[in-house]
C-alpha cells in the first residue's frame, strides 16, 4: 500500500498537459499499428467518421504499461480529460483514451455521458441516442448532387480548411417505384453488409410518404419483444448471420397540395419508437447503449440459396411495420411549425434564430403535435425539436434536440431532399 501511495502521488504530480500530449502520441502510434491490421485497413481506407469506432484497435498483448495503471489514477486522468476537452477537435483526446486498451475504454465509456446529459457526441452510439433537452446540437449537411450523396457534419457552419467532423452520410438510390436513402457512418461504403451501415429512408412513388428504418430496435424492452415476434415470420427472408436487419421506427407524410396554394410544405412525423410520454414531465426516450454488432465484426456472407432473399427487408410491407411499432396514440408525433405571412417581404417566415439565411421550400421547423387530452405546457409545445434550412448552394443546417437522435433527425431531413411536385 505504501508503494502504491507513492506511485499515486508521483503520478498525480505529472503535468496535465504532458498527460494529454502522451495520449495524443499514443493515438498516433495506435494508428500506425492499426494500419497493419485488417480492422485498421477497414477504417483507414475510407472517409471516416471522427467519432471513435466501437472496437479496440489492438490486442491486450500490445497494450503496454498504460494498461496497468491503478484504477483510481486511471479514473482521475480520464475524468479530467473528459471535463477539459469539450469541443472538437480537442475532444479527440477523449477518443485517444478510449483507444489505449480495453481497461481504458471501459473506464472512458463509464465516464462519458450521453448527449442528453452532456450535449456532446463522442462514440458512434451517440448518434443513436437522444440529444440534449435544453440547447440543440448544431450540425450542417453538404449535398453532393453529382453523386447523390449527403454528408452530415458537426458544427455551426463549414470550416475553411474542410476539417469538419463527419457524423453520418447517405446516398440516394432511385428505384422503379420508390427512392432509398442508405445511411452509414462513412461516406464511401453504402453496402447493407457493411458494419458501418445504420439504416435507411424509403419513399413511396410520389415522394409523399417515407419510412425510416433502423438496423437495430430501440432500447425499449416492449419494442424489442414485438420486433422479435415479427422477425419469426421472415426467418426465410433474412440470414441470421447476413446483412443487418431493418426495423421500421418512424413514418413521415407530406400533405398533398392539390389546389396548388402558396405556402410551405406541411408534414407529419410519427415516431413509432419514441413514446409521447418522453416529452412529459419525468418522461424518457429509448437510449441504446451499444450496436447490435461490433464494428470489428464482419457479417458472414449469406448462403447461395439465400442470396436473393437477403435483399428483402425485415420490415417490408408484407410483414407490416405496425407489428413492431408503438400504437399511434402512444407514439410521439411531430408537425411542422406554422409560419407567418410577412406582408413587407411577401413571403412565409419562420424565426430560425440566424441559422437559416436562404429562402427555400425545404426549410422547416418541427414541434410536438399535442392532442387535447394531453396536458403539455404551452412553452413545451412551442419548443422546436428539429429545424432544417438552407444557408448556401448545397449547404443546409440541421439543429436537433431531445427526444430525437442525430440519426432520426438526419433521416427526417433527407426526406426534404426528395422531389415532391404534388406537395408544392
Amino acid at each position: 500500500m505504501k508503494l502504491k501511495s507513492i506511485w499515486l502521488m508521483r503520478s498525480t504530480e505529472m503535468s496535465f498537459k504532458s498527460i494529454v500530449r502522451e495520449l495524443r502520441e499514443m493515438r498516433d502510434g495506435i494508428g500506425n499499428i492499426s494500419r497493419r491490421r485488417v480492422e485498421g485497413r477497414h477504417w483507414r481506407n475510407r472517409t471516416r467518421s471522427h467519432i471513435a469506432p466501437d472496437v479496440a484497435p489492438f490486442e491486450p498483448s500490445e497494450q503496454g504499461q498504460w494498461a496497468n495503471l491503478p484504477p483510481e489514477l486511471l479514473f482521475d486522468i480520464i475524468s479530467r480529460v473528459e471535463e477539459s476537452e469539450t469541443t472538437w477537435p480537442a475532444r479527440n483526446v477523449v477518443i485517444s483514451c478510449a483507444s489505449v486498451c480495453k481497461s481504458w475504454r471501459e473506464v472512458t465509456k463509464e465516464i462519458v455521458r450521453t448527449p442528453e446529459e452532456c450535449g456532446r457526441l463522442t462514440f458512434p452510439i451517440s448518434l443513436k441516442q437522444p440529444g440534449p433537452r435544453e440547447s440543440p446540437i448544431h450540425c450542417f449537411i453538404k449535398r453532393d448532387s453529382d453523386n447523390s450523396v449527403y454528408r452530415l457534419y458537426f458544427g455551426f457552419t463549414p470550416s475553411e480548411d474542410e476539417s469538419d467532423k463527419l457524423l453520418l452520410a447517405a446516398r440516394r438510390i432511385r428505384r422503379a417505384t420508390s427512392t432509398d436513402f442508405v445511411i452509414t457512418l462513412v461516406a464511401d461504403d453504402f453496402s447493407r453488409a457493411s458494419n458501418t451501415y445504420l439504416g435507411k429512408l424509403r419513399s413511396n412513388f410520389l415522394g409523399t410518404k417515407f419510412t425510416i428504418y433502423d438496423n437495430q430496435p430501440p432500447g425499449d424492452a416492449s419494442f424489442q419483444e414485438r420486433s422479435q415476434r415479427s422477425r419469426r415470420f421472415c426467418t426465410k427472408q433474412v440470414s441470421v448471420t447476413g446483412p443487418a436487419c431493418n426495423y421500421s421506427i418512424a413514418n413521415i407524410s407530406y400533405e398533398l397540395n392539390v389546389l396548388r396554394t402558396r405556402g410551405p410544405r406541411r408534414m407529419h412525423c410519427a415516431m413509432h419508437s419514441i413514446p409521447f410520454s418522453s416529452i412529459q414531465e419525468r418522461g424518457s426516450a429509448p437510449t441504446p447503449t451499444s450496436f447490435p454488432r461490433s464494428f470489428g465484426e464482419k457479417a458472414s456472407p449469406p448462403s447461395v440459396s439465400d442470396s436473393k432473399e437477403t435483399a428483402e427487408d425485415v420490415s417490408s410491407p408484407s410483414i407490416s411495420s405496425s407489428a413492431v411499432a408503438l400504437p399511434l396514440r402512444e407514439s410521439l408525433v411531430l408537425k411542422n411549425k406554422a409560419p407567418r405571412w410577412h406582408e413587407q417581404l411577401q413571403c412565409w417566415c419562420l424565426n430560425f434564430r440566424g441559422r437559416v439565411t436562404v429562402a427555400s421550400v425545404k426549410n422547416f421547423q418541427l414541434v410536438a403535435a399535442v392532442a387535447p387530452p394531453h396536458s403539455i405546457p404551452a412553452a413545451e409545445q412551442e419548443k422546436v425539436i428539429l429545424q432544417f434550412g438552407k444557408i448556401g448552394k448545397d449547404i443546409f443546417t440541421m439543429d436537433y434536440r431531445y427526444p430525437l437522435s442525430a440519426y432520426q433527425a438526419f433521416a427526417i431531413c433527407l426526406s426534404s431532399f426528395d422531389t415532391k411536385p404534388v406537395c408544392e
